[in-house]
């Protein structure tokens, strides 16, 4: 970077010229700040888009994966997934815009960039309005499901803040096997009855793993209600 005159540098031009002047690669090194030893940020940015293919595909990047190209540590991995959590919350768009959450395979396609590649358990929340169109994607905890359960009020507390009519609960298996323990089917009843006392559906829970995606209301573990366009199902691949 010192190579480069000083009027030629990322934060200078962004500066002078405004943001929709930078090239990708020019907007990374801003949001990464600085490079390793012996290298420019703009190498570490290049490396970025070369390894996720596009802007978009390292906004879909889990920290693990953003972590495994060099140059990228957990305090870098953290800032871009940070600077795409405020774009997507500051983006114009109306409840037109928001994808309806009606199926396993709606589900699945939102869930698994933020589920798949984790080495422990993650418990995530889709939130949905009345009409099961996304508000946001929630996350509820990290750990093993077998140490200790999720407790009801770790969901609700951000369904309630989001004035969500519905929630869709999801969690990783990261053996990579979907197949349900029974840790997971109790949580299922929990948080089921819970959302009935409360007035907010739980419409489905399902494990997202590498050999597949398994809904617990499809098993029979959720009491009958409105599944998502009647289509819930299991969804695995070949085991």
């Amino acid at each position: 970077m010192l190579d480069l005159p000083r009027s030629e540098r990322p934060r200078e031009r962004l500066t002078r010229l405004g943001a929709e002047s930078l090239s990708e690669q020019e907007l990374l090194a801003c949001l990464l700040g600085r490079g390793i030893a012996g290298e420019s940020v703009l190498v570490s940015a290049r490396r970025l888009l070369a390894a996720f293919g596009s802007l978009r595909g390292i906004a879909e990047a889990s920290v693990e994966r953003l972590c495994a190209v060099r140059g990228i540590g957990p305090a870098k991995a953290v800032q871009l997934k940070a600077a795409v959590e405020v774009a997507r919350r500051v983006a114009p768009g109306d409840a037109g815009d928001r994808p309806v959450v009606d199926s396993v395979e709606a589900a699945a396609a939102l869930l698994r960039p933020h589920l798949l590649d984790k080495p422990k358990e993650h418990v995530v929340a889709l939130l949905l309005d009345n009409r099961h169109r996304l508000i946001r994607l929630a996350p509820i905890a990290v750990g093993s499901l077998s140490a200790s359960l999720v407790h009801p009020r770790e969901l609700f507390k951000e369904a309630i803040a989001a004035s969500a009519a519905a929630v869709l609960v999801a969690h990783n298996h990261p053996s990579g096997d979907p197949e349900p323990s029974a840790h997971d089917l109790e949580l299922t009843r929990r948080l089921a009855a819970a959302g009935e006392l409360l007035g907010i559906e739980v419409v489905d829970h399902l494990i997202v793993a590498a050999q597949g995606v398994v809904s617990l209301r499809a098993s029979g573990a959720m009491p009958e209600g409105r599944v998502p366009a009647g289509r819930a199902r299991n969804n695995r691949r070949g085991r």
